[in-house]
């Protein structure tokens, strides 16, 4: 399908009936997936989309708005960019397991892979290992291609087998694997991190290094260009145990602290979910927002609010784990599409049109 400037609009008839193969497996896969946090005693939660605030990722743009009070009054709001922050209030409020399917709203974001708004698919499992939250993903993706009937999920040429074994692999591994770089030298014990070094690093394997690169950017860098084309080809890739800077809500990992309990999913080079064994202390959930403002303030010239209700609500949430899915991409793979709008019933209005 051609989705330039000159095409005709989604809803004109000939486009409707391309697309609507991929929606009605959106729709499919969709009821699946409920039946399956449901046979796994899961509740469904809906959350609030307006936010005093949207997250506290350095890198992630929000739409902001405002709410006009009774008395004229304005009183600023964000649609989410997730939601995170209302569900583990939910969690702190005594639910065990819940599951939320959630519009999500992401500025600066358009493309194959990205929309404006879009669904995603977060759940949660109180007292329980972020490993468990492998196996659901292992099982939903196989789920996924069970429902349309495929044996393989797709994206542009490439394939990967949601029933094969998932391949696991840590960061560390992965850039010495795939770039020929030593990450953990540059992250010490306490999770500060030695740009200097890793800027070396990438010299040394003559790669690109700005004068204004922190390390996250060295970091990003390797992993987009190094790392993430050889993720998810044939079967599934589980990348695990991400350096503690680059995991603001997961906790530290009991084996090395200089890593995190987070993890990604990748099939076909594709990113589809993100999970984590939440972080619950609330002093260091603070900090490391601040940090994460401090960078967007550097590099964007904007913050956002931290939820002081979402630091409050931590002292009484239970030890977690959490995981956000990109239910849209996770269709596209599934139906073999090969752009997210197609796989959206109604997409958002492109500018100027």
């Amino acid at each position: 399908m051609n989705f330039s400037a000159k095409a005709s609009p989604w809803w004109t008839p000939s486009v409707h009936a391309d697309r609507r193969p991929f929606l009605i497996g959106r729709n499919t896969i969709q009821a699946a997936l409920r039946g399956f946090f449901a046979r796994e005693d899961f509740i469904e939660v809906d959350t609030a989309v307006l936010q005093v605030s949207p997250g506290n990722e350095a890198h992630l743009h929000a739409f902001a708005t405002q709410a006009i009070t009774t008395d004229g009054q304005a009183a600023p709001f964000y649609l989410h960019t997730s939601p995170e922050f209302a569900c583990k209030k939910l969690l702190a409020a005594g639910e065990q397991r819940i599951s939320c399917f959630a519009h999500v709203y992401r500025n600066r974001e358009r493309g194959p892979l990205h929309h404006p708004e879009f669904s995603m698919l977060e759940w949660y499992r109180a007292g329980e290992s972020y490993e468990s939250l492998m196996m659901d993903s292992v099982r939903i993706l196989a789920l996924a291609a069970e429902t349309v009937k495929t044996d393989k999920l797709s994206y542009r040429g490439s394939e990967s087998d949601p029933f094969a074994g998932p391949e696991r692999i840590s960061v560390a591994e992965a850039f010495e694997r795939h770039a020929g770089i030593d990450l953990l030298a540059s992250v010490a014990a306490d999770g500060s991190t030695d740009r200097e070094h890793l800027a070396t690093e990438l010299r040394r394997v003559g790669m690109r290094v700005a004068d204004d690169d922190g390390w996250a950017d060295l970091f990003s860098r390797v992993l987009v260009e190094k790392i993430e084309p050889h993720l998810g080809f044939g079967r599934i890739t589980i990348l695990d145990e991400y350096p503690v800077s680059e995991a603001a809500l997961a906790r530290p990992s009991a084996r090395d602290p200089r890593v995190a309990e987070r993890f990604e999913l990748y099939a076909c080079g594709v990113e589809l979910a993100n999970g984590f064994g939440e972080l619950t202390n609330a002093g260091e959930q603070r900090r490391r927002f601040e940090i994460e403002m401090a960078e967007k303030a550097r590099i964007y010239g904007e913050t956002y609010p931290i939820d002081e209700d979402f630091l409050a609500a931590l002292s009484l949430m239970p030890e977690a784990s959490g995981i956000a899915l990109g239910f849209d991409r996770l269709v596209m793979l599934a139906t073999g599409a090969s752009r997210i709008d197609q796989v959206l019933w109604a997409p958002v209005a492109e500018y100027g049109r």
